[in-house]
């Protein structure tokens, strides 16, 4: 599954888009947009996003869980090492150790994710605080170019900026698009993507 990344320019244009994605059988699950704007996509009923895409719940929680445990890897070598508690330790006890380090390491991680935005967000933040929606549409192989090829033909004023292989995957990277800058015929500011 590919997440596409569009920018729209109001609320209106979204709201459009968001109706010919439900026709070409795009479901309000793979639709979400993101604004500053989310009483307008209340009263317009336009899926919004979600913590888990706008936060760094994830990708900070799995960091977490990794650093604690490696912690309590470190925390058993010491056990082993020093013997507090006598030679004869259980094994029981080392696989504790190990699973509380990770799970604390994943809730201080999960903590902290919340106190931030998506990584993958924050390249759009700028476009998002001037008021524009972007618009992620989680579109099945069969359904990318599709999809695509809809927004070009009925949404020239929606921008394709980015493409990810997987959004939910916090360390997937994201094709960001170039923006090029070109003469339209009888708009000579119309703003282009390079494909």
């Amino acid at each position: 599954m590919k997440c596409l990344y569009y920018l729209a320019p109001t609320l209106d244009s979204t709201h459009q888009v968001s109706d010919d994605l439900h026709a070409a059988g795009v479901n309000d699950f793979f639709l979400h947009v993101i604004t500053k704007d989310e009483s307008g996509l209340k009263k317009q009923h336009i899926h919004s996003s979600n913590y888990l895409e706008t936060l760094d719940l994830t990708r900070d929680g799995l960091i977490g869980a990794a650093i604690g445990f490696i912690v309590g890897l470190l925390g058993i070598a010491w056990v082993m090492y020093a013997a507090p508690f006598g030679p004869d330790v259980p094994a029981l006890v080392y696989v504790a150790l190990v699973a509380v380090a990770t799970l604390f390491g994943a809730w201080e991680g999960g903590l902290a994710g919340i106190a931030t935005k998506n990584r993958k967000l924050a390249k759009f933040q700028h476009d998002i605080d001037a008021g524009r929606y972007l618009i992620l549409i989680y579109a099945r192989k069969k359904q990318g170019a599709a999809v695509r090829a809809m927004m070009r033909a009925k949404h020239p004023e929606a921008e394709l900026v980015a493409a990810d292989k997987h959004f939910i995957n916090p360390f997937s990277a994201m094709r960001k698009r170039a923006r090029v800058r070109r003469r339209a015929a009888g708009n000579p500011k119309q703003l282009l993507q390079k494909d």
